[in-house]
Parts: C-alpha cells; structure tokens; sequence
C-alpha cells in the first residue's frame, strides 16, 4: 500500500540544508532505518519543495501506524532521532494532533482514468 504525507521545514536555508544532510545516504542512523523495515516500511521516498517534504511510504500488507508509533516510542535511538527532526520541523496546520506528518488524500489516478475503473 503507498502513503503519501506531507509536512513542512522550518523556512531556512540553513534548517533545510541540515535536514538535507541529516537524510543523505547512510546519514540517518542504523537504528532509524531498522525500526522503519522493521515495522513493514518496504520503501521510503522523501521529496522537497521549498520549505514542504512528501514522504512517499510502500507498506506491507500487515502495517500498523500504532505498532510502529508505539515501537517508536520505546526506542530511544528513533527518540533521538525525532527530537532531532523537530527542531526543523513544522506539522501542518491543518494535521492532526496526533500525527505531525499529514497524510495526502489521492484525488487523482491514471490508473483509475485509464482502466474506466472508478
């Protein structure tokens, strides 16, 4: 299944080219990418546009947003790895309490067009 959510970055040169570096192959930490297979996470994309990041997430069929949050929440690498991202992070305004990243609704698919499949 694809997830698509979005948040922003601080709207800083300086915070955006940290966050950048911190996410360049083999910068993010072992203990971050295992906890993300680990939980069903079979791919991860993240994208930039100005100071707003989608996050493009492949999951198995068996994930769990609160297994994986509560996994999250009990390991302290991934803690400091959170604590690190939110000192450039921004959740949405329009997101909710629960999630700093928003999800994406699709309101668009070739697939969908293309097949007359509604």
């Amino acid at each position: 299944m694809r997830e698509v959510l979005l948040i922003d970055l601080e709207d800083e040169a300086e915070a955006i080219a940290r966050y950048e570096a911190w996410h360049a192959a083999g910068a993010v930490p072992g203990a971050v990418v295992g906890s993300i297979c680990a939980a069903g996470i079979s791919d991860m994309e993240i994208y930039r546009s100005g100071n707003r990041l989608v996050m493009v997430m492949e999951t198995d069929p068996g994930f769990d947003p609160a297994a994986k949050a509560a996994a999250d929440a009990a390991d302290p690498a991934v803690q400091e790895w959170e604590t690190l991202m939110d000192s450039v992070q921004r959740p949405l305004s329009w997101g909710s309490a629960e999630s700093k990243w928003t999800a994406a609704t699709r309101i668009f698919s070739l697939q969908q067009q293309t097949s007359g499949k509604g």
